[in-house]
């Protein structure tokens, strides 16, 4: 800018003096005639440099023009760079689902108060409080032998809308091509009400446990849903993968279909929803098998630690052990269209519950108050709605499930964009002993047992679906599912405000029909399910189940569901 104003400022200082000298002399009295033309070719001269100033003028301010161009393309790359090595260590995703639900409980089953009433009434005035367990036992065999149980309340239950939040973080990095971290942040919320604990009216869902604590609405607060690191290498020719954090251990396969996702877990649905903390190793055998896709997983994971937090974890007296988990996830076919996925899992030393916050309808203990060597069984209603750590109070026995999973897609013969999966599950129980929950062990329960008979148990499930193709891009899926009498799993984490459905005892049908509106980024989600139980407590491994048409008033001290339906619609973004 200083170059092109000096230029200036000389051309034009010449050009004033010319003109000052010629406004002072005649032509004719001072000039000759070749003077004159001298003077004319000087202004043409000079004529000629203005225009070659005024030339490099324009092409300076073009090259400063494009210099700033230049700078600002810099200052964007620059800043692309920044923002690309940030993110090369650590990348974020986010899922938010706003839904509303219709849910509507038919023939509700409980006991009348007349019966429940007497837990609080003083053993000497022909109640319960403060009996011997064998004083409670006989008096209950007394009463159902004598005909003296009244029978149960039915009545029906609409919640015609309830809205919840659900908020996903996902974390991933990538430190190279060996190591890699993965998490996730969620929280879950019913529109008002960020208290985070639940009264207890019987399920397993009603309580806070490690387990469930973002799956299930609890409150506002942000939780860690999952974090491992994954460390791949090869074992000669054989890639292996380690991976160690608290586990991918929900929203398994073949949910990824009802999700309209991907799956978001690596043990089968059927058998384990459940977050836990564990560790895997797996083996690509795909090569070493010639078998496409063929992989080999080795799970563990602890269920409870029992000499932390808890008020015996220092005792002497102490008796009840961690639960501890093992099992394995065989790929056996994999080809992009049709795969088969076979797992099985064993469960040590199953106890009676986990640690947990919940807020129970009355508090049950056992106490030798007059000190003659015999406990005896007290009960107080919970008038201030008090909150209560849940703890386990012994191991009952040993759990082990198997679940085969075959899913295909049948473009190829129907020349249409249909999903087809059905799976098969067995699941086996070994009682070992009563629970020494005050409240279990005088109605005699154990691991899927009752009144004290201690047997093993073998239960079934199946489940099937199909996904249809509808204009728009859009999909229908069609779902059912059925549990025997004695099927038990680990699937109280299950995204469901009723129950897992795939722990039902019973059948569950659903519909659902995902509408794209901007790809897999944001769909909304329209589905019902109709549930309909046949047996008492579905997903509680405590008790032994009762068809719930001839259940008596102490098999509903809490409330059994026999029948839900429910209808939902969800909006779901994703990035």
């Amino acid at each position: 800018m200083k170059q092109k104003k000096k230029l200036r400022v000389k051309i034009f200082a010449e050009i004033f003096s010319l003109l000052f000298m010629l406004s002072l002399f005649s032509v004719s009295d001072v000039f000759a005639e070749n003077e004159i033309q001298t003077l004319k070719e000087q202004l043409q001269t000079m004529s000629q440099q203005m225009e070659e100033l005024q030339k490099r003028i324009e092409a300076m301010e073009t090259t400063e023009s494009e210099k700033k161009d230049q700078i600002k393309e810099m200052d964007s790359r620059l800043n692309k760079a920044e923002l690309h090595t940030a993110t090369d260590k650590i990348s974020f995703g986010i899922d938010l689902r706003t839904r509303a639900e219709s849910i509507h409980y038919q023939d509700l089953r409980v006991a009348p108060t007349s019966l429940t009433n007497g837990f609080f009434v003083n053993a000497s005035a022909g109640g319960f409080n403060g009996a011997t367990l064998a004083q409670a036992q006989a008096g209950i065999a007394g009463m159902i032998a004598g005909g003296m149980v009244p029978p149960v309340e039915q009545y029906n239950i609409n919640n015609d809308i309830i809205y919840t939040n659900r908020i996903r973080l996902e974390m991933k990095a990538k430190v190279n091509d060996n190591l890699a971290f993965a998490g996730r942040l969620a929280t879950y919320k019913v529109y008002g009400d960020s208290t985070g604990v639940k009264f207890n009216h019987g399920s397993l869902g009603d309580a806070t446990f490690d387990g469930n604590t973002s799956t299930l609405p609890h409150g506002d607060t942000i939780r860690l849903e999952r974090a491992y690191f994954n460390y791949k290498n090869y074992m000669g020719s054989v890639p292996f993968n380690l991976s160690l954090g608290r586990r991918p251990s929900t929203e398994g396969p073949p949910l990824e279909y009802r999700n309209n996702g991907l799956e978001g877990g690596s043990p089968v649905a059927t058998l384990i929803n459940w977050q836990f903390d564990g560790a895997s190793l797996s083996f690509g055998l795909e090569d070493a098998t010639n078998i496409p896709g063929f992989e080999l997983k080795f799970c563990y994971g602890l269920g409870f630690e029992s000499e932390y937090g808890n008020s015996a974890s220092l005792s002497s007296t102490a008796d009840v052990d961690d639960v501890h988990m093992a099992g394995f996830i065989a790929t056996l076919f994999n080809n992009d269209t049709t795969s088969a996925v076979f797992n099985y899992a064993y469960a040590w030393d199953v106890t009676d519950g986990f640690t947990g916050l919940t807020v129970m309808p009355f508090i049950a203990y056992k106490d030798d108050s007059n000190n003659d060597g015999v406990n005896e069984y007290y009960f107080q209603k919970n008038y201030g709605g008090f909150i209560s750590r849940l703890e386990p109070t012994s191991n009952i026995g040993d759990w082990q499930a198997a679940s085969l999973l075959v899913r295909s897609n049948l473009t190829e013969k129907f020349d249409k964009d249909i999903d087809f999966f059905i799976s098969g599950s067995w699941s086996h129980t070994d009682p070992s002993q009563i629970s020494e929950n005050p409240f279990y062990e005088i109605m005699g329960q154990g691991l899927l047992s009752s009144n004290g008979d201690l047997k093993s148990r073998d239960g079934y499930m199946i489940y099937v679906g199909a996904i249809f193709p509808m204009p728009l891009d859009a999909k229908v899926g069609l779902e059912y599912n059925y549990g025997s009498k004695y099927w038990f799993n680990f699937t109280g984490a299950e995204d469901s405000l009723i129950g897992s459905k795939l722990a039902t005892r019973g059948q569950v049908y659903e519909i659902y029909y995902n509408q794209p509106i901007v790809g897999r980024n944001f769909f909304i989600q329209l589905g019902g399910q109709y549930y309909d139980y046949d047996y008492t407590g579905s997903g509680n491994p405590l008790g032994e189940p009762v068809r719930i048409n001839k259940l008596t008033s102490f098999d509903a001290l809490f409330p059994v569901v026999d029948k839900v339906w429910n209808a939902y619609l969800s909006a779901t973004l994703r990035w």
